[in-house]
């Protein structure tokens, strides 16, 4: 799914917006979008390549993915309970770096992905968790670490457990 951020991400990098304004202004082979860009056509293509991935680009020859249901997303007002703009729906974005936010973040994640005092093979914890980290910067692994060393999740004897959110 592309988000904003992943908008972001992706265009901040001056090649790729040069291949993307091409494509916008109607260039849709490789060789069109390097002339229209001044890329070299090694360039044009793999910032073509990373366009498609990011869903910016779509089809061959090349046209810009539609972006209205993205666009819809930001006008839906954000919720005040502090989860923006690290939490979209079931999916988590991105991660605070202040200390209390990010616990608050990942209790929430706790929260909807396990049942508390119910035990957890380690294939099923990282399976719930790719869930929640899917299209967005973070990885299973990471987020299972910081839910270890913030006691919301122990591990033992080869399974994890989840433990009760403090009240």
């Amino acid at each position: 799914m592309t988000t904003p951020e992943t908008v972001v991400r992706v265009l901040a990098e001056p090649v790729r917006l040069r291949a993307f304004a091409a494509v916008v202004l109607g260039a849709g082979t490789l060789a069109d979008v390097a002339a229209a860009s001044g890329l070299k056509a090694k360039d044009a293509g793999t910032a073509l390549r990373k366009l498609r991935e990011a869903g910016l680009v779509e089809g061959d020859p090349a046209r810009p993915a539609d972006l209205k249901p993205l666009a819809a997303t930001l006008t839906e007002s954000m919720p005040a309970d502090g989860l923006a703009p690290f939490v979209r729906g079931d999916k988590l974005i991105s991660l605070p770096v202040a200390h209390e936010r990010r616990r608050k973040i990942l209790e929430h994640v706790a929260s909807k992905a396990f049942v508390p005092q119910t035990y957890y093979e380690e294939k099923e914890i990282n399976e719930r968790l790719k869930a929640w980290c899917d299209g967005g910067e973070l990885d299973h692994v990471t987020i299972r670490r910081y839910l270890v060393d913030l006691g919301l999740l122990e591990r033992g004897g080869g399974l994890y457990q989840a433990q009760p959110l403090p009240m």
